[in-house]
C-alpha cells in the first residue's frame, strides 16, 4: 500500500468542482438541482456506482438494492456515490445473442467514466458477458474500480433432486426428445431449477468470470462465492462502498492490480475450477486491454499444470455454488493452490494475494478437493490446432466422454442453425455414433456475434437408441453450464473463409486432446482446390451497430474485442476538455 495519499485538489473530480469559473459555478449549481449541496462534494471523492440491474434480468434483480448499499458504505467512509445504468446483458433475453454486445457495453462504461466527474467506480454485475465487459470498460479508463460480484442464485430443486443451471435443462431435454419423460416432469424442472436471483449456480461462465475476477485481485476476498441471497452479500456490497474511497485516496489504480503474474493466477484459478469455455474468449480480451499479450499457447500452458480442484457441476458431479460457499469458497480453493499462485501481487484490499487468504479454510474436502485428489488431473480447458483450426479451437475434456478425445469420425456439416436442426429432428438421417456433427457460419461474425450454439444438441435417432453424446465442432461458442465432446471457437471462422468453411459431409475429421490436434483429413492441394469455388457469404448487416461490429471484430483467438480499442491501436485517449 502506497504512503503518499492523494490530497482533495488532486481529485478528478475538482475540475468540475472546484474551479471559481463559469463553467464549475454550472456543475454546482446542477448538483444543487438534485438537492445536494458543497457538503456532499467538497474534498470528497465521487464514486460511480456503475449498475447492470434490469427488470430484463433476472441473474441482477437485486442490484437495484445491492446498490443502496454500496452507497452507504460510500457514504460511511467520506465519499459521494453516484448511480450510473449501464446495459443489462441480460444472458436469458437478449438475442441475438449477449456476446453481441459485450463490447458495445466495454465502450460504454468507458465513456460514461471518461465523460462524468468520476474518481473512483464500483461495478455490479456477474451475468456471463457483464463481467468482461464492466472490467475492460473501467481497465480502458484506468480509474480505481472493485467489482462486485452479483453472485450464485439457490440450488435448484425437483422431486427431491438437486438441479443445476443449464446443465440440467440440457440433460432433461434429451430425455424429453428422447421421450422418456413427458410435460409434468418437464414443467416440474422448469418451476424449480431457478429458485431465487443470481448468477447460473452451476460453474458455468457467470461463476467462472466472477471466480476470474477475484482471482486476478479485482474484488473483496470471498466477494465471488457469496449467494446472492445471502446477507453476506449486502454486507459485502456495503465493504465495497467503503473500500472505494480509501483507494481513490491510495491512487490504487488498475495497472497496479492487473499484471502479468495477476493474470497468471486468474488464469489457474479459472482452470481449477473447471471454468467455462468462454473464459478463454474474456481472458484474453481483458487481459489485452491491460495491456498483457495473453495467447490460447499461454492458456494451454497453464491449463495443462493445474488441477481441477472444485467439484462443481458441469465438470464435476456432485456440487453446487451454494455447496462451494459452504466449504471455504474461491479464498479455500486458492489456498489449497499454494505455490500455483503468486501469492506477492496486489489486490484492491492494498494487500498481497497470501495475506487476503491467509486465514482461508477448507471445510468440504469434496466440494474443494485438495492437489493430491483433484477432481480432474489436467486444468478444465484444452488449446486444439490444425489444419482445420490453424489458429486454435477450444474444447472442455473435464466435462466430456473420455472416449472422444481420441476420435475419428465422417462430418455432418450444417450452415446454418435452421439447417441444423432439420438434420438432428430427422430419425432418418444416415449417421452412427461416430459421426461428427459440425455446425459452421456461428463465429463471431457469422453468427453474428458468435452464439452458444455450439453444445450442439444430440440427434433424435442417436438419443432413442440411448446415445447421450458424440463429438461436434462448430466456430460457436457454448455455455458455460453446458458439456459433452464440443470442439468449439475454431478460428479463423468459416464466415471469413477459415478452413472450416470448406469441409463437406462425408469428410474425416479427427481429434486427439492429448496431443492437442485437430484436423480434417485432407490435403493442402484438396483444401485449396474447395477456396477456388468458395464464395464469400453476404454481410449480416448494412447498417447501425451490427456494421460497426462486423467491420471490427477480432476472431476468437484475439478475445472477440474491437480491434480499435486494443491498447496497442493508437495513443491514449485524452481527459475530457472542460470549457
Amino acid at each position: 500500500m502506497t504512503d503518499s495519499r492523494k490530497r482533495p485538489e488532486d481529485l478528478r473530480s475538482a475540475r468540475w468542482f472546484a474551479p471559481d469559473d463559469l463553467r464549475s459555478m454550472g456543475h454546482r449549481s446542477r448538483a444543487m438541482q438534485m438537492g445536494l449541496d458543497g457538503a456532499d462534494w467538497e474534498g470528497k471523492p465521487v464514486i460511480a456506482v456503475i449498475n447492470t440491474w434490469s427488470d430484463l434480468s433476472p441473474c441482477h434483480h437485486h442490484l437495484r438494492d445491492r446498490a443502496e448499499f454500496v452507497k452507504k458504505g460510500v457514504y460511511q467512509a467520506g465519499g459521494m456515490p453516484v448511480e450510473m445504468p449501464v446495459h443489462s446483458f441480460s444472458e436469458q433475453f437478449l438475442k441475438p445473442t449477449s456476446m453481441l454486445y459485450r463490447n458495445m457495453g466495454a465502450l460504454e462504461v468507458e465513456e460514461t467514466l471518461r465523460s462524468h466527474p468520476i474518481d473512483g467506480v464500483v461495478l455490479l454485475g456477474g451475468c456471463d458477458k457483464s463481467t468482461p465487459a464492466l472490467v475492460m470498460g473501467a481497465v480502458s479508463m484506468g480509474l480505481p474500480f472493485i467489482f462486485l460480484p452479483a453472485g450464485a442464485m439457490l440450488r435448484g430443486n425437483y422431486a427431491g433432486e438437486k438441479l443445476g443451471s443449464g446443465t440440467d435443462v440440457w440433460k432433461y431435454w434429451d430425455e424429453r426428445r428422447a421421450g422418456t419423460i413427458g410435460k409434468e416432469q418437464w414443467d416440474g424442472v422448469q418451476g424449480g431449477i431457478a429458485r431465487s436471483y443470481g448468477t447460473c449456480m452451476t460453474m458455468g461462465t457467470a461463476s467462472t468470470m466472477m471466480s476470474i475476477a477475484e482471482g486476478w485481485g479485482l474484488t473483496l476476498p470471498g466477494a465471488s462465492s457469496i449467494p446472492a441471497p445471502d446477507a453476506g452479500h449486502k454486507r459485502m456490497s456495503a465493504a465495497c462502498g467503503r473500500r472505494i474511497v480509501d483507494m481513490v485516496w491510495e491512487d490504487l489504480t488498475p495497472d497496479r492490480i492487473m499484471t502479468r503474474e495477476s493474470t497468471r493466477n486468474a488464469v489457474t484459478v479459472a482452470m481449477a475450477t473447471g471454468c467455462s469455455t468462454n473464459a478463454i474468449i474474456h481472458l484474453i480480451a481483458m487481459a489485452r486491454r491491460a495491456g498483457i499479450p495473453l495467447t490460447l499457447e499461454h492458456l494451454d500452458e497453464i491449463g495443462h499444470r493445474t488441477p481441477v480442484l472444485a467439484n462443481l457441476r458441469p465438470s464435476g458431479k456432485d456440487y453446487l455454488m451454494e455447496d462451494f460457499f459452504y466449504a471455504g469458497g474461491l479464498p479455500a480453493l486458492m489456498k489449497e493452490l499454494g505455490d500455483k499462485l503468486d501469492l506477492s501481487v496486489t489486490t484492491v484490499t492494498g494487500r498481497s494475494l497470501g495475506e487476503d487468504i491467509e486465514g482461508a479454510q477448507n471445510y468440504n474436502d469434496d466440494v474443494i478437493r485438495p492437489l493430491s485428489n483433484p477432481v480432474y488431473h489436467e486444468g478444465s480447458l484444452a488449446v486444439l490446432k490444425g489444419n482445420l483450426a490453424p489458429d486454435g479451437a477450444v474444447i472442455k475434456p473435464a466435462a466430456m466422454d473420455a472416449e472422444f478425445q481420441k476420435h475419428a469420425g465422417p462430418a455432418i456439416v450444417a450452415d446454418s442453425y435452421a439447417q441444423l436442426k432439420e438434420i438432428i429432428n430427422d430419425e432418418n438421417y444416415p449417421m452412427t455414433p461416430d459421426s461428427v456433427m459440425v455446425l459452421r457460419n456461428a463465429g463471431p461474425q457469422g453468427g453474428p456475434g458468435m452464439p452458444e450454439w455450439g453444445m450442439i444438441p444430440m440427434p433424435k435417432a442417436l438419443l432413442k437408441q440411448g446415445y447421450r453424446d458424440m463429438l461436434r465442432l462448430s466456430d460457436a461458442r457454448m455455455s458455460g453450464t453446458s458439456y459433452g465432446a464440443c470442439i468449439l471457437h475454431v478460428a479463423p471462422e468459416a464466415f471469413v473463409g477459415g478452413p472450416l468453411a470448406l469441409i463437406q459431409t462425408g469428410d474425416i475429421i479427427e481429434i486427439d486432446v492429448p496431443n492437442r490436434v485437430l484436423n480434417v483429413r485432407l490435403t493442402e492441394a484438396e483444401l485449396a482446390a474447395r477456396r477456388e469455388t468458395w464464395t464469400p457469404p453476404d454481410p449480416r448487416f448494412e447498417r447501425g451497430y451490427g456494421y460497426m461490429f462486423s467491420k471490427h471484430v477480432e476472431q476468437a483467438d484475439k478475445g472477440c474485442d474491437f480491434d480499435f480499442l486494443r491498447t496497442e491501436f493508437g495513443a491514449p485517449v485524452p481527459e475530457p476538455e472542460i470549457n
